[in-house]
């Protein structure tokens, strides 16, 4: 993959080390467009970490962003920091217990969701098309069985209208990150069979936020496999 990818969005600008298949790094370009802030995307990957990278990142966690000065990795720590220095719109509930709820919904995506997310995706796509390895059939399938739970326990709690956690907040933007990503690997009746978690989806894909970072990330996806057939010719 290149260096350096530009990816700007909105009004302010930071770097944000990652690439956008990633969960993590999706959330975070998301939260950054909802609020107008200006994001320069620069592909990193914790394998080949740039120094750069491991300056925002010592532990290799992805994303990592750079905003001036100052450096911060995970995608939560940056969400709650976006929160804070652009606070419309908000993105965490003032009400306790729905930002409780929220920060909970947040926990679900990045600790039960993402795990099989990119299992699924890197063995049966982002692998093979971007590094060129063999599909991994069985690792998919595991990490499909394991999430199956998961998913089936948030069809009980998406509402028939709106979002997860009284009005879109963080909750809608992290678990439905996950499942954007699962779209790599999955056939989509494992979501449409789940007709609440699937009408909600399209209400959170059709946020022109969410259009925007898509489209960018489905041309940069094509982009990063072209260039890797260039290598290999």
């Amino acid at each position: 993959m290149a260096a350096t990818s530009m990816w700007r969005i909105g009004r302010k600008a930071m770097q944000i080390f990652g690439f956008p298949t990633s969960p993590y790094v999706r959330k975070v370009l998301v939260i950054a467009a909802e609020k107008g802030v200006e994001a320069e995307l620069v592909e990193a990957t914790p394998h080949k970490p740039t120094p750069e990278f491991l300056a925002a990142s010592p532990f290799r966690m992805m994303p990592a962003m750079q905003d001036g000065d100052f450096t911060l990795p995970d995608s939560t720590a940056i969400a709650f920091y976006l929160d804070a220095k652009y606070p419309d719109p908000p993105l965490l509930p003032e009400e306790p217990q729905a930002r409780g709820r929220a920060m909970w919904m947040d926990e679900f995506a990045d600790t039960i969701l993402s795990n099989s997310a990119r299992a699924i995706a890197f063995n049966r796509t982002i692998g093979p098309s971007l590094l060129g390895l063999a599909k991994n059939e069985d690792a998919a399938a595991e990490a499909e069985t394991a999430v199956t739970p998961a998913l089936d326990w948030l069809e009980e709690q998406v509402p028939e209208q709106g979002w997860l956690v009284s009005d879109y907040s963080l909750a809608d933007i992290a678990v439905a990150s996950c499942i954007k990503t699962m779209t790599y690997g999955l056939d989509i009746t494992f979501i449409t069979s789940r007709p609440r978690t699937f009408a909600w989806l399209e209400r959170v894909f059709q946020r022109p936020a969410w259009i925007e970072v898509t489209e960018k990330e489905v041309a940069m996806f094509k982009e990063a496999i072209v260039s890797r057939h260039h290598r290999s010719e």
